[in-house]
């Protein structure tokens, strides 16, 4: 008799891995306790991309409860569930004490190279989690969920990489050194600016300006160049795309589409994750809860085709899951179930499409 073992990609385990770190964080049962437990021990990879997970995550608690859940035990009866046993509880103990400093540092790494001034440091939120980070020059910079940079200072120039997610930059103004964000194969030079950058993959993206003008180029132009343009004003429509106060830019496949001017509600709703709400304004369900997955480890099923294309209208909390659903089950009578792996699945008899309003 043959065994058939699914077998899975270094996304699916990452993806598992922070949905048990989820899990710790709001607190286990006992069966989840058991069930991570030889979730564990089914592989080296299971192991490290928990700990990889771990690390990322803001609340060091999370840490705190694996080192209690899985502490070294002095006995077991069976002597090889003993070995096996040590061994799981020991590489976590190893990695926690070699990951655990760096997680203390506030998730950075930083060093001195040639140039002395240089500061490097790679700062991360993971899934629901929104946090400000406070830069040497000044500058602040605003992660939304599951979001990552690089930030890389030398005497010569400020450069960031937004590696996934959204981030909103308040810069300080330098005009000596440029502060360049680079996303995919653009790059957003701020002219003493706040802006919100959204990264959908490496040729999407959207940029938003709040206060001031950020130039858009193609990513790898020299910073000479970048750093002429800003003192000269003349050359800076010569060297890319200038995006002023209250506009908006979306990337599509490398190619920047046409300069939108948003209204005052708009740019509010664009933005409005940065005061941790997400506003829908008559989006089809199925888009409003791909946003609000963002926000949580809980993806959603939409059972019954039909409510795919519901109206969303309303101000929700972001991560608030419970709260959107009882406003769907409220207002359209959407029975929802719990299914395995943070799943939720909704279904409806109502065949009805109206807005859904949450003010």
């Amino acid at each position: 008799m043959s065994t058939v073992k699914k077998f899975y990609t270094k996304e699916d385990i990452q993806d598992q891995a922070s949905r048990w770190v989820s899990r710790i964080d709001r607190g286990l049962s006992e069966a989840e306790i058991e069930a991570l437990s030889k979730w564990i021990s089914e592989s080296n990879a299971h192991r490290e991309a928990l700990f990889y997970m771990a690390s990322y995550w803001d609340d060091l608690s999370v840490l705190n409860e694996l080192s209690m859940l899985f502490p070294l035990k002095k006995s077991v009866s069976n002597g090889k569930a003993k070995w096996q046993y040590l061994a799981v509880a020991a590489s976590f103990l190893l990695l926690f004490l070699f990951g655990g400093r760096w997680v203390l540092n506030t998730q950075f790494i930083q060093w001195e190279s040639g140039d002395k001034q240089e500061y490097v440091q790679k700062f991360v939120t993971s899934i629901g989690k929104q946090t400000t980070f406070s830069l040497p020059d000044g500058s602040t910079v605003q992660l939304n969920t599951n979001s990552a940079i690089k930030v890389n200072y030398s005497s010569s120039y400020r450069q960031l990489t937004l590696i996934r997610g959204e981030a909103k930059f308040d810069v300080a103004k330098d005009r000596s050194r440029p502060f360049t964000v680079t996303v995919g194969e653009q790059s957003f030079t701020a002219l003493g600016t706040i802006f919100n950058v959204q990264k959908n993959n490496d040729l999407d993206m959207e940029l938003v300006v709040s206060h001031g003008r950020v130039l858009v180029t193609i990513a790898g132009q020299s910073i000479e160049k970048i750093t002429e343009s800003i003192k000269d004003t003349s050359k800076q429509a010569l060297a890319g795309l200038l995006v002023s106060t209250g506009e908006k830019v979306v990337i599509i496949e490398n190619t920047c589409k046409e300069v939108e001017k948003l209204p005052l509600e708009q740019l509010q709703r664009d933005l409005a994750w940065q005061q941790g709400m997400l506003i829908f304004e008559g989006e089809p369900l199925s888009t409003a809860l791909t946003e609000v997955s963002r926000y949580s480890s809980i993806k959603f099923d939409i059972v019954d085709p039909a409510l795919s294309e519901l109206k969303v209208a309303g101000y929700f909390k972001a991560g608030d899951i419970d709260g959107l659903l009882a406003s769907l089950q409220s207002n359209f009578s959407i029975v929802y179930s719990k299914g395995a792996d943070n799943i939720i699945h909704l279904t409806s008899a109502n065949a009805k499409t109206p807005i859904l309003e949450n003010k």
